[in-house]
């Protein structure tokens, strides 16, 4: 089998490069290692030198502080001490840290020396001073004789044959250090190369031979391929390719074969199907007909809607412009008279204001562009204080209003002022529809994940024709015109835009002549990190 045979070729190159990268893997810790110990080594020789050079300081100052009993180089004494025991702290550190880093190596002798040479070099510290304070008091005593004497042993005896052999030790055991780790970092650093060179030696004549091997393999076979490929291409759907090897060629071959057959079949299929086409596009071309006819007369309602809001607008206008006039014509008023005529105006003004408005509104959110500002909403106190507006609405019509809603917060992700709007859809229409002493009903829960509001009236209804098309811009059923010319249609579409973008709905029932019920669904409030951006389109 050919894939069985790459499969091979795969996985051994495979194997190549995964022992080439975990060779480079342990060449790169190694040569780490190594260099890290150098490190240490010339950091431990700076130390041993910086100890040494404090030493011989702190103990030149001990001597003239004897010597010469001059009490002001008392601070000077301090100070070189002070130095001195930082660096052997240094050092002392140095030693524990080298230590625990080569805890995984086994060198003990050379760790339990490291860690002697640091505690004689205490010792000795310890007992120099000791010693000078010792020569201190005879000096006090008033041997100075003896002190001198005492010092001069100290100084041959102890820093010159004890001290300074300690130093030199210690230097040259990290300078041996040092060298040996950078022996073995280029020993290392050979082997790794021979290792390289072997391996992409054997690697380059793997894949020279299996490349050899494969090539021949698939040739003959591709070229049989080839050549049917060319025959299917010019037409000859009867020529059949001819491979007697069992591998995925041969496999190919058959269902080449196969194919072909299948496309002879298929072209006198398409042959048949071809006068079916035609049928179900001189179908099709009636249908494209039908809605083009369609989309005329959805051009028609169009040029009506247009002169419509020419209208709507025209007439405000005009009679605004009339007030003004005939305000202005003639002598002057009274005060109350031009305050009477400009109330009229900014009624005018206002109706006017709020029908081009809910048209803007409504192009808004059929361009994609209309902004909300999201917030965290409390429904019970919204509709709460939505209701209190209702009812002074009501009063007009002696029309009374109940509110059933949950004590505890009913709380939703929106825009406050946009979800007011919406209840004041509502309200307003269930007010403007509703008999005269009737009775509306405002209902807000929860069920599941969802928070409910419903309003119910007993107004004059919609007929059951009409209920899928009120949400359509500028729709007023047949019922409601007879009930009141005043309206523009846009209200209950501008209310589902409005929910639609806060992921809610809107659905009605209702009986003609009895009352609708309108029911609004909104997605509960669950915080997360993102719900409150300061605006949303």
């Amino acid at each position: 089998m050919f894939r069985f045979r790459l499969a091979i070729a795969i996985a051994v190159s495979f194997g190549f490069v995964l022992f080439l990268g975990v060779a480079l893997y342990w060449g790169s810790n190694q040569v780490a290692r190594h260099f890290q110990r150098s490190q240490t080594a010339y950091e431990a020789f700076d130390h041993y030198e910086r100890l040494s050079q404090e030493a011989y300081r702190h103990f030149k100052q001990r001597m003239d502080r004897l010597i010469t009993a001059n009490p002001s180089a008392e601070a000077g004494v301090a100070s070189s001490r002070q130095r001195l025991y930082e660096a052997m702290q240094v050092l002392r550190n140095t030693a524990v840290m080298t230590t625990n880093a080569d805890s995984q190596v086994v060198n003990e002798p050379a760790q339990t020396a490291e860690l002697g040479r640091v505690a004689h070099f205490t010792a000795f510290l310890d007992a120099s001073e000791y010693r000078f304070d010792e020569v201190e008091r005879l000096r006090q005593q008033g041997k100075l004789e003896i002190a001198v004497q005492a010092l001069s042993k100290f100084s041959e005896e102890e820093i010159d044959g004890k001290f300074q052999p300690l130093i030199d030790a210690a230097i040259g055991a990290e300078r041996e250090k040092a060298g040996k780790a950078k022996r073995e970092l280029e020993n290392l650093v050979a082997q790794s190369r021979w290792i390289a060179i072997l391996a992409s030696l054997l690697a380059a004549l793997f894949s020279l031979t299996s490349g050899v091997l494969l090539l021949r393999g698939v040739r003959k076979p591709i070229e049989a391929l080839m050549k049917g490929t060319g025959e299917i291409a010019a037409g000859n759907l009867d020529y059949r390719i001819d491979l007697d090897s069992r591998d995925e060629f041969a496999y190919l071959a058959s269902h080449f074969n196969q194919m072909a057959q299948e496309l002879k079949v298929q072209q006198d299929k398409l042959r048949e199907g071809r006068a079916v086409l035609e049928k179900r596009v001189a179908e099709r071309t009636f249908e494209l007909n039908r809605l083009n006819e369609e989309l005329k007369s959805m051009d028609i309602a169009r040029r009506e809607f247009l002169a419509d809001i020419s209208h709507e607008l025209r007439t405000p206008i005009t009679v605004i412009r009339g007030e003004a006039e005939v305000t202005l014509r003639g002598q002057e008023r009274e005060a109350d008279e031009y305050k009477d005529a400009l109330q009229r105006i900014v009624e005018l003004s206002m109706q006017l204001g709020k029908y081009v408005n809910d048209l803007m509104f409504l192009a808004r959110t059929e361009t994609a562009n209309l902004q909300f500002e999201w917030d965290s909403v409390d429904l019970s106190e919204l509709v709460a204080s939505v209701v209190e507006d209702f009812q002074v609405m009501a009063e007009e019509k002696t029309i009374s209003v109940a509110l059933e809603a949950p004590t505890g917060p009913v709380r939703v992700r929106g825009d406050k002022q946009r979800l007011r709007q919406v209840l004041f859809i509502l309200g307003d229409n269930a007010c403007r529809y509703s008999n005269p002493g009737g009775h509306i009903t405002v209902a807000l829960g929860m069920c599941e994940n969802e928070a409910s509001f419903s309003l119910t009236d007993q107004g004059i209804g919609i007929p059951a024709q009409d209920l899928e098309r009120i949400f359509n811009r500028h729709f007023r059923s047949q019922n409601a015109l007879r009930s009141r010319e005043d309206g523009t249609g846009l209200g209950l579409p501008m209310a589902k835009s409005i929910l639609k973008a806060h992921g809610g709905r809107i659905t009605v029932t209702s009986v003609e002549h009895a009352g609708s019920t309108f029911t609004v669904t909104l997605p509960l409030f669950s915080p997360g990190p993102d719900d409150y951006p300061v605006n949303a389109s």
